[in-house]
């Protein structure tokens, strides 16, 4: 997520640079072609080409505002994970009844507890496992240029190592040697959690009543699991996506064509003052484009997704200081570098 007020230069050069200089290069051909060949037939009147350049602003517009009901659903997701994580923190260490173990209460409630963080963690690596649909999934013709695109406006690595770290920390090792066995491990977890809140409840340790608002609380996370994984499974649909860019790609090679006969009326050196004015132009354009493209997906640990790393460790942090843990004892809150925050 970007934190800064305004967008560092270096996001936009990383973001729209290769596609800013393939259309410098294609501007600088035609008006070269034109100023040196004089070649009439190339050339297309301005008016269809603006009316393209119209359309397809609406065109773009309309794909943006959906990319960015997919952002801003994902983080109300994320938003309500980190108040349902307090409420099952809370309620699961003020629930108890007077006849039961202390010290069985205690470690089932710890237990439960960092199981969560363990979900937390592990919910997260899973939503960045890219996707076919993705850029960074895709196989085609522009497959490196993804890949190194990826890298550059990538928020941060996609912690795999470190989660492990994670769960090694907070699961035990019977669990920890099952994530193998599952496809989806998130969902194993929240099941062992509901075997061990109705334990509580079989031990004494907590009320009928209890239990029920402990599972009605796990089940809000099965929720909210399924209501991330339908945006990261379910892409925006792509004869939208698609033919924005298609759309896109022919404005851009339309554009000089028809702006270059306009600024050729200035005399021989507007036919090269065409360019720069070509090039910004069709670099908001392409902006434009790349924008609500990557924002389709707001799991895939770039510059513009949901700062999930982030969240983790707020709730982290809140869960272990529940849990009784000292300020000397609890992890550094993640901060933002450079403007994002991962």
């Amino acid at each position: 997520m970007i934190t800064s007020k305004y967008i560092n230069y270096k996001h936009v050069v990383n973001l729209s640079g290769l596609h800013t200089v393939v259309l410098a290069v294609w501007c600088t051909i035609v008006s070269g072609v034109y100023y040196f060949f004089e070649w009439q037939w190339m050339l297309i009147p301005w008016l269809p080409v603006a009316l393209i350049g119209t359309a397809e602003a609406f065109y773009v517009g309309f794909k943006n505002n959906q990319a960015y009901d997919r952002l801003w659903e994902a983080r109300k997701i994320w938003g309500s994970i980190v108040n349902s994580s307090r409420a099952l923190s809370s309620m699961l260490y003020a629930f108890e009844e007077k006849g039961a173990s202390y010290i069985f209460q205690q470690e089932k409630r710890d237990i439960i507890a960092k199981r969560h963080l363990a979900w937390l963690y592990t919910f997260r690596e899973q939503l960045l496992h890219p996707t076919e649909w993705e850029h960074i999934g895709s196989e085609h013709f522009f497959s490196k240029i993804n890949h190194r695109r990826n890298r550059l406006i990538k928020a941060g690595f996609s912690d795999y190592d470190r989660t492990t770290l994670f769960l090694k920390k907070y699961l035990s090792e019977e669990e920890f040697k099952k994530r193998d066995e599952y496809k989806n491990f998130a969902t194993f977890l929240i099941a062992q959690q509901s075997k061990d809140i109705n334990s509580l409840k079989n031990e004494g340790c907590i009320s009928e009543f209890n239990h029920m608002q402990l599972q009605q609380c796990l089940n809000l996370f099965y929720d909210f699991q399924g209501q991330a994984e339908r945006i990261k499974k379910f892409p925006s649909p792509r004869q939208f996506a698609s033919t924005a860019l298609i759309f896109n790609i022919i404005f851009l090679i339309m554009l000089p064509l028809g702006l270059v006969s306009e600024f050729a009326k200035f005399g021989n050196w507007g036919i090269f003052l065409c360019i720069p004015f070509c090039v910004i132009i069709g670099w908001i354009y392409i902006v434009m484009e790349l924008v609500g493209d990557y924002s389709e997906n707001p799991f895939a640990g770039l510059m513009f997704d949901i700062p999930m790393l982030s969240i983790c460790r707020s709730i982290e942090i809140d869960i272990l200081q529940m849990m009784g843990e000292t300020l000397e004892n609890l992890p550094e809150s993640i901060s933002s570098k450079q403007g994002i925050l991962v």
